[in-house]
């Protein structure tokens, strides 16, 4: 079948596609170096709605360089974008509507197929990457013959294997061979599942990706006259030599080293992307490209890719629209803002408070010494900041005068907004409240931080109970993007349409909650942590137990994430959670042991590797009925597949879809499992548990 048959028959089953559009116009080249066929994409829409390719883009794309390859008088063809986008990768809507793997094999036929046509059509041609290139965005750039790269370009990237894909249009071909395999390994496989890192304008001149950098004003001008002097020989671009020795090896085996530690072999992408990686070495580009259409057609057609794309469209979607919110017409303005407490946690807030809302943040506590020591934290991060250049010196300058710190709560007078960030102790937030309630406005808005206790508690003996709200961040906070918004028993709309403001510029993902013990996340890893607590408990080994979870290609093993979490507070919620719900939610005597020993972890870490302290292993008593890993895995599997069951059922949260989305963005549950109500649903745990699945049949293969 011919290109032009592959792109009329995916067009036909491409119905919603957005179009990208290559509209080309002729430009004349200064220097006399001849005239260019200058391709802009532009999909109609503005840089909200980024370009992306679908079969009838690509075919847009294959008439206009066909047209330009067809004219004597053309000497160069040029690709651009609208403002501020190249494109953002391929169309991934239409990907459930792939009925078979011929059909899937046909797209990345047709994307090669189009593209290539840069480099062997016989004109030179050059990529002006004016903004966003992600996926095939970058991949189109790449084919090209030269590259300039705006300095405001600030993403770059394949993040294909983040989603359960590989760059399938030539980017584990072309980029090893033009940045060697070390560096293509970083961008393909490392950055992706690294939270999907990006790359600026600058860092992809410095990898080698752009030929030269230039400045966003006048960037096409500048673009277009840098093209004419290599036409026109007074520019020579010359590249250093990739090493395709042991380096190439050396980076190769260490991706799959960091895919193992992110994803534990759950995941097939990122193998397959360093398999093509691999054999770009001695591969010429029709083995290279064959190879990834082979791939592109197997994952396409995979459970993962599936899953990845619901991941992803909650992430992008739901996440912007939080079921349940009110009218945003109802949020009062935050014009200052008051943290209770001045340790680490109320330092991480006060830092992205100001930082997001640019409003005065002021810090109490009990004395001087923690109030100076809490503001001196964010004067630090900001000089951080600073240093790897994210801010710049004036802006670092403002960010300090509005951090400011005071031991008496009468600071607070005309703040619009006051949460506490003190210990998980329900009568010492109480009294805060009481204390804060004689001091600021009526209208003012008392959040709370905690991480399990009731809010509707907290508020109970206040006068104005309507303006309490949960406002739970998770840690560390500039890093996890989730925010539980809790809705206590009294809490008006004006004061929760307030709060959902405050996430949204903060540029958190806010999901409504009820208030009930330990919300949504807490309450699953509590869940899940009990269980395999337990099992320890009984006799299953430490390290066993945290091998047995690791096929689920989880961020960390359990007891990993017990030091991460802090034993102390995965103490504190078990407890909480225990007088909640006996039934359900055991607390380990060995937990509470090693506690009260004062360890900080189950492990001791002597050259970065985990081994069982000695000291705890002394600590515990455990009996003799270890659990295999097949029966530990079922065991959590069942007890999640219970838990949310419950919550639902209890209206923890409108639907699946927001415990899926809070365990992506609060917990670190993988993109590749899709959330964890249609991997129960996959597994059968869910009807096995309760009779019933989560999620219509085929949630998880559509983008929602």
């Amino acid at each position: 079948m011919s290109l032009q048959e592959l792109i009329d028959s995916a067009s036909a089953l491409s119905t919603d596609e957005v179009v990208t559009l290559a509209h080309s116009r002729d430009v004349v080249l200064p220097g006399k170096a001849g005239t260019m066929a200058l391709i802009t994409l532009d999909n109609g829409h503005d840089h909200t709605k980024p370009n992306t390719f679908g079969p009838k883009g690509l075919g847009s794309l294959n008439a206009a360089l066909d047209a330009a390859l067809a004219r004597d008088e053309i000497v160069a063809i040029g690709v651009t974008g609208k403002p501020f986008i190249l494109a953002a990768g391929a169309d991934l809507s239409g990907v459930p509507k792939l009925a078979d793997r011929e059909q899937a094999l046909a797209l990345g036929k047709i994307g090669h197929g189009v593209m290539r046509k840069l480099v062997d059509g016989g004109k030179p041609s050059f990529a002006f990457v004016n903004g966003v290139a992600l996926g095939g965005g970058l991949e189109v750039a790449l084919h090209a013959s030269y590259r300039t790269v705006s300095v405001a370009a600030g993403m770059l990237a394949t993040p294909e294997v983040f989603l359960g894909l590989i760059p399938g249009w030539g980017g584990n071909f072309l980029l090893p061979n033009l940045i060697g395999a070390d560096k293509a390994v970083k961008v393909v496989v490392e950055n992706a599942l690294n939270q999907n890192k990006m790359l600026s304008g600058p860092e992809a001149v410095k990898f080698g990706i752009g030929d030269v950098l230039l400045e966003s004003a006048d960037f096409l001008e500048q673009s277009l006259l840098w093209a004419s002097k290599v036409l026109t020989g007074a520019v020579v671009v010359e590249r250093p030599s990739v090493d395709r020795g042991e380096a190439w090896d050396a980076a190769v085996a260490r991706g799959k080293a960091f895919a193992d530690l992110k994803v534990s072999g759950a995941a097939p992408a990122p193998y397959r992307a360093l398999e093509l990686i691999a054999a770009a070495r001695d591969n010429d580009r029709d083995r290279g490209f064959a190879a990834e259409d082979e791939a592109l057609a197997d994952l396409i057609m995979s459970e993962e890719l599936r899953s990845g794309l619901y991941a992803f469209d909650l992430v992008n979607k739901r996440a912007k629209r939080p079921a349940g919110a009110p009218d945003k017409s109802l949020a009062r303005p935050v014009t200052k803002v008051g943290v209770v407490g001045a340790g680490l946690m109320a330092g991480q807030l006060a830092l992205l408070f100001a930082r997001r809302l640019e409003v005065p943040v002021v810090l109490t506590d009990l004395d001087q010494e923690r109030v100076d020591r809490g503001v001196g934290y964010v004067h630090g991060e900001i000089d951080k900041l600073l240093a790897k250049g994210r801010v710049r010196s004036d802006k670092a300058n403002q960010l300090k005068a509005l951090v400011t710190g005071s031991v008496d709560k009468g600071a607070f007078a005309d703040a619009d907004f006051v949460i506490e960030a003190v210990f998980e102790e329900l009568q010492l937030k109480k009294t805060i409240f009481a204390d804060l309630e004689k001091i600021i406005r009526p209208d003012a808005i008392l959040a709370t931080n905690t991480s399990s206790l009731s809010v509707t508690e907290m508020a109970a003996d206040l006068e104005h109970p309507e303006r309490v709200v949960g406002f739970h961040f998770f840690n560390p906070v500039a890093v996890l993007p989730l925010l539980e918004i809790i809705r206590a028993d009294r809490t008006d709309d004006a004061s929760l349409a307030t709060a959902f403001a405050v996430g949204k510029t903060l540029k958190k993902s806010c999901v409504l909650v009820k208030d009930a013990p330990a919300f949504v996340v807490n309450r699953l890893l509590t869940r899940f942590l009990g269980e395999v607590s337990a099992a320890v408990d009984e006799g299953t080994p430490i390290p066993e137990a945290d091998r047995a979870l690791s096929a689920l290609g989880l961020p960390m093993p359990p007891f990993v994430l017990l030091q991460l979490v802090g034993l102390p507070v995965a103490l504190h919620v078990a407890e909480t959670m225990n007088r909640a719900y006996p039934d359900r939610f055991a607390v380990s005597e060995n937990l509470a042991k090693v506690v009260a020993a004062g360890k900080s972890s189950f492990y001791l870490w002597p050259e970065g590797k985990p081994v069982v302290d000695p000291e705890v292993e002394a600590l515990v008593t455990v009996g003799d009925k270890p659990s295999t890993p097949d029966e530990l895995r079922n065991r959590v599997l069942t007890a999640l597949a219970e838990e949310i069951k419950i919550m639902l059922d209890e209206g923890v949260v409108a639907e699946a879809q927001d415990i899926d989305l809070c365990l992506l963005l609060g917990a670190g549950w993988p993109f590749h499992l899709g959330g964890i109500t249609p991997y129960l649903d996959r597994t059968g745990i869910s009807e096995k548990v309760n009779t019933t699945r989560f999620l219509p049949q085929g949630t998880a293969s559509l983008t929602q």
